[in-house]
């Protein structure tokens, strides 16, 4: 027998921790799913600095205390992972791993997932010397050269993080420039021990006994290959939407992101997204708790109105 809310939401990151405050505030009951851990992608930023009026939070304390919050408004977190929805006269049904459920709103807030570089051993490695978080493996390597693949705001940051931590950091990125906010850039250029590499990109990793030793990198302007002796390499190369389970109901775009007016709405009633998974043209912390807060409200007076 199906379990049964008024708003379901897919996903606790910031977008669906916000969506179920606000819609528990609004007098919803909502049970929020999460298939790994509360707060999402921003667990694993060990500064904030541009979320307003919040300088300098880490993104595990902004995902705890955003929990602790949600719960508190009456909210239920459970660990299950989505895995089909379907439209009903009137309301969802929502299948897990663990449950049914049947909603009268559903917000998906699926998030996303960091992205591989695609070389060989790479899932081996995994744990082994190649990671995609920097906060959570770098304190392993402290006093060790390790290095850093990307060159958008995260590469940026874990970089500058492991300098701390680390003899050296060496940071790849396939361009003449980085993709980051200036201000970063400005600081990894500052450090005496990020060593760059620019217009270059991962070829292999190089291991003995199944654990990482090195990497391989070849330089895009002339082809020219370079073995790095390091200890560990951490990927920030962008993430892609977990939304395998709802594109095809939404008619998501070339990237798998699913269309969503502000307030969250899409073309089917009752049926919300909110957060990175949306299609639009930033996502950041701040973009995440706006479309949460929109969409948990919207979930929560549609739920509403069909009592």
């Amino acid at each position: 027998m199906a379990t049964n809310t008024d708003v379901l939401i897919i996903g606790a990151g910031p977008a669906g921790m916000t969506a179920g405050l606000y819609a528990a505030r609004a007098g919803a009951k909502v049970i929020v799913l999460e298939k790994e851990t509360p707060g999402g992608q921003i667990v694993f930023s060990p500064k904030v600095d541009n979320y307003p009026a919040l300088p300098h939070v880490s993104g595990s304390d902004f995902a705890e205390n955003l929990q602790n919050q949600l719960e508190e408004s009456g909210a239920e977190l459970r660990y299950e992972e989505a895995q089909k929805i379907e439209r009903r006269e009137k309301s969802w049904k929502v299948w897990t791993d663990a449950e049914e459920y049947e909603a009268s709103s559903v917000i998906i807030a699926a998030g996303t997932m960091h992205r591989r570089l695609g070389l060989a051993e790479e899932e081996e490695l995994t744990g082994a010397g190649v990671s995609y978080c920097a906060v959570c493996d770098g304190p392993f390597y402290h006093g060790q050269d390790v290095a850093v693949v990307g060159g958008g705001d995260t590469a940026l940051q874990d970089a500058l993080f492991l300098s701390g931590i680390c003899r050296t950091v060496t940071l790849i990125h396939r361009r003449e420039e980085f993709r980051g906010e200036k201000v970063l850039q400005d600081q990894v250029r500052e450090k005496k021990n990020i060593i760059l590499k620019m217009n270059c990109v991962p070829e292999a990793f190089l291991s003995e006994d199944g654990t990482l030793t090195g990497l391989t990198i070849r330089r895009k302007t002339d082809g020219a290959q370079e073995n790095l002796t390091v200890s560990a390499v951490f990927v920030a190369v962008g993430s892609d939407p977990q939304t395998e389970a709802f594109s095809a109901l939404l008619g998501a775009d070339g990237a798998a992101y699913l269309p969503a007016g502000e307030d969250g709405a899409t073309h089917l009633p009752g049926l919300f997204v909110a957060g990175d998974c949306r299609v639009k043209g930033l996502r950041q912390l701040a973009t995440a708790i706006g479309d949460g807060a929109c969409a948990g409200m919207a979930a929560a007076r549609y739920a509403e109105g069909q009592k």
